[in-house]
């Protein structure tokens, strides 16, 4: 499995549109794509949810404080704070497209 980029997405979305006959420079790709991401940030910072249909949706959850362990002196409790916490639930047609890669994770192994 290969990890994409921002800068490959951007080019990925350029060619893409090129091929459709939508002239637009990698550069004014990048600042949709950061302008989309500095959003999303700000909502959630804001406590708002981000819903984007057939792909998914992002919600800040509180997660609890708890006590955790030190791994490098493991009879030592450590206590985490509770925090703040972005969560992302895919939606439909993301779940089905993601669940058919399931024999293409499973031949890497």
């Amino acid at each position: 499995m290969a990890t994409i980029t921002k800068r490959e997405l951007v080019i990925k979305i350029t060619d893409q549109l090129g091929a459709k006959g939508i002239e637009i420079t990698q550069q004014n790709v990048f600042e949709v794509v950061q302008t989309l991401i500095d959003e999303i940030t700000e909502s959630l910072a804001h406590g708002d949810t981000v819903v984007m249909r057939n792909f998914g949706a992002f919600q800040v959850r509180e997660m609890r404080a708890k006590i955790g362990r030190n791994p490098k002196d493991p009879g030592k409790d450590v206590p985490i704070p509770a925090r703040a916490a972005v969560k992302f639930k895919p939606g439909k047609e993301m779940k089905e497209k993601v669940a058919a890669t399931l024999q293409i994770i499973r031949e890497q192994k």
